[in-house]
């Protein structure tokens, strides 16, 4: 007897010991797979802030995403991710456009559709930016942003003893357990994704410089889906364009969507645009992105009306011209889209603008996004095709949607009519500070108050032995189709002519401006 008591107890205490250890485990395991994401009330906030998604597996962690900008600053342009032009509301701890989530055992940070489609004006120098949902986001270098990241992964700084030390020192604290986490399983992980994504957006080195408020939209795709970039034809591979709005998005159903109409359902769109955040079906927070698209679709998502006083006897004698040579295409006003043409893809011999984007986009990519999600069928692509031309945009919030053309070559509406060769050959772009006259933004500042902006080539200028080599008839911009050369891409030709108003005495290319700063 003696004995066994001895046994019993050895036994019960093993008994617990084991009981424990599975408790922690499942409270530990409980812990790693939890998927919380942050959710608002206020659609506004949702759009801003709510998760699409692909900060299920792409997120970077919380104190990770804050320290990053201290441990790698010499790849920044200047302090912090507002020197990329991340937006920060006050008593905000990241930037709009960013999700937060807790999954994979941490607060994770990813980008959404908000990233690029909130964007800043100020009426004066000096004054407070106003930030406006839907708005471009003019200010945001997203190339500079995926470079820093890969940059940044292949520092020797970025190992799991200095992150964790940098990511501290920002103001995170962990527990033994989440350090041994992000020592040996996400810390390496995350540098391995930077650097596979480095490698396969390559091609944006190849590129012309896009700049604030612009990126290539289908070269990230065509990127993913592992085509062989380098085999491509040159004028297949450049496809910057500007940000676009997002406002009053119930009406443009039906109409050709994308800056080449290649799809024409508003839903389908959305769900294209989530896949550039990581959200792929399995991933996807369909909850979030149906609240998202529903905002998006109520007339409460309109642009802020323009913010000074408008000429109304000049604006009338504008609302005359526009009538005759515009509305066709670009809707009776700001709120009415109704024309003949409006939605509907112009070709590309008749508008003649910059062809690149429309020759990156190809049938056979229409035809792989047709298959992408094939195991989805009620999230299968349906709806891409190639097109032949540029689609007719409604005008909705026009001054905030500066500079102009599908590739944002020109500064001002003002400029847009004049012929091309009296366009702006270079100017800056990146300024939210409002061109009351021209109606665009300034761009004929290089720097204001120590932030630069970036200096937007439309041609070749100053070197004349390389603008000869760039003028050889393999570049020339007489045709309709994307040349070689280091500005493809970036030409600020067409839309001219006097089908758009630019022989118009200027008095009347006045007064239209002065009519379209009621949109």
């Amino acid at each position: 007897m003696s004995g066994r008591a001895p046994r019993r107890r050895v036994w019960r205490l093993a008994a617990l010991v084991a009981a424990l250890l599975l408790a922690a485990g499942a409270a530990s395991y409980r812990w790693y797979a939890a998927d919380i994401p942050q959710r608002f009330d206020d659609p506004v906030q949702q759009f801003k802030y709510g998760s699409t998604g692909g900060d299920r597996l792409a997120g970077i962690p919380l104190g990770i995403f804050r320290a990053l900008p201290a441990l790698c600053r010499d790849y920044l342009p200047g302090e912090g991710w507002e020197s990329l032009g991340f937006l920060y509301e006050p008593g905000t701890d990241r930037p709009v456009g960013t999700s937060l989530r807790r999954t994979l055992g941490f607060e994770r940070v990813s980008l959404n559709c908000a990233t690029c489609h909130v964007g800043t004006y100020r009426t004066e120098a000096g004054a407070p930016p106003v930030m406006v949902p839907g708005m471009p986001a003019n200010q945001l270098d997203l190339v500079g942003f995926a470079r820093f990241l890969g940059n940044c992964a292949l520092d020797e700084r970025f190992n799991p003893w200095q992150v964790i030390q940098a990511a501290e020192e920002a103001g995170a604290r962990y527990n033994p357990v989440e350090r041994l986490l992000l020592q040996y399983v996400a810390v390496p992980a995350l540098k391995e994704g930077v650097i596979l994504a480095r490698f396969r957006l390559r091609f944006l080195g190849q590129e012309v410089e896009a700049g604030p408020g612009r990126f290539d939209t289908f070269g990230p795709l065509k990127a993913l889906l592992n085509w062989p970039l380098e085999l491509l034809p040159a004028r297949q591979r450049v496809g910057i364009v500007d940000f676009p709005s997002l406002w009053l998005q119930a009406p443009r159903q039906g109409m050709h969507l994308h800056w080449d109409g290649n799809n024409d359902s508003v839903e389908e769109r959305n769900r294209s645009a989530g896949f550039g955040t990581g959200a792929v079906p399995a991933l996807a927070d369909d909850a979030s992105l149906a609240a998202i698209a529903a905002w998006l679709r109520t007339p409460r998502n309109v642009p802020p009306p323009w913010p000074f006083p408008v000429d109304p006897a000049r604006a009338a004698r504008g609302a005359a011209l526009y009538a005759g040579l515009c509305a066709g295409c670009h809707g009776a006003s700001g709120r009415d889209f109704s024309g003949a043409r409006v939605g509907q893809v112009e070709p590309i011999e008749a508008i003649r603008t910059d062809p690149c984007r429309l020759d990156n986009y190809t049938a056979a990519l229409a035809e792989e996004q047709g298959n992408l999600y094939a195991a989805y069928p009620d999230k299968r692509f349906t709806h891409f095709r190639k097109t032949h031309g540029y689609a007719n945009a409604p005008l909705d919030g026009l001054w905030l949607r500066a500079p102009y053309l599908h590739n944002g070559s020109v500064p001002t509406l003002r400029d847009l009519l004049e012929p091309a060769e009296r366009r702006p050959a270079a100017f800056w772009r990146g300024n939210d500070l409002l061109d009351r006259d021209r109606l665009g933004f300034v761009s004929d500042m290089a720097e204001v108050e120590g932030r630069r902006f970036f200096r937007y080539e439309t041609r070749c200028t100053g070197d004349a032995a390389l603008c000869a080599r760039e003028a050889n008839p393999e570049n020339r911009h007489d045709d309709n189709r994307c040349p070689a050369g280091r500005w493809a891409g970036n030409s600020n030709r067409g839309h001219d002519g006097p089908a758009y108003g630019t022989d118009l005495p200027a008095s009347d290319k006045d007064a239209l401006v002065e009519f379209l700063k009621t949109f």
